[in-house]
């Protein structure tokens, strides 16, 4: 029997300005985009990793009552959800790259512990790590 995971998702405040920022900044493309009433399954794939997918969900029903999607929207606005990490061949470069294109670094690429990392939030409030592979 054949297993893996497929899709982890991360809560988003608005999943219209998630895919701008994940598809129109970082690179990414729409995997699936698929409404059920007022629920939206939204995933992003990033180019390099075809089988993976990252899902932009908004609390909310049906999963969530109100209380508790208001209550999970504070906290990812505030950076309070552990960071989701991406390697790159080159930090800097992304960096770079991505800062032109409007992505707002909370960190500048750093070298430590033999490696160069990065850190930003996308517009919801979720922390990211770029971390170049070591080596490189």
């Amino acid at each position: 029997m054949k297993q893996g995971i497929e899709v982890v998702g991360v809560y988003v405040r608005d999943q219209e300005e998630a895919l701008a920022f994940y598809v129109g900044k970082l690179g990414f493309s729409v995997h699936t985009d698929a409404g059920n009433g007022d629920y939206r399954w939204l995933t992003v794939q990033h180019p390099d990793q075809p089988g993976f997918q990252l899902g932009l969900f908004r609390p909310g029903p049906p999963v969530h009552d109100a209380a508790t999607a208001q209550a999970l929207n504070a906290l990812v606005a505030k950076g309070a959800m552990p960071p989701l990490v991406m390697t790159v061949d080159d930090c800097k470069t992304t960096y770079e790259r991505w800062s032109a294109a409007g992505v707002e670094f909370n960190q500048e690429p750093t070298e430590r512990y033999g490696t160069v990392d990065a850190g930003f939030r996308d517009p919801s409030g979720n922390g990211w790590k770029l971390i170049q592979r070591a080596g490189r």
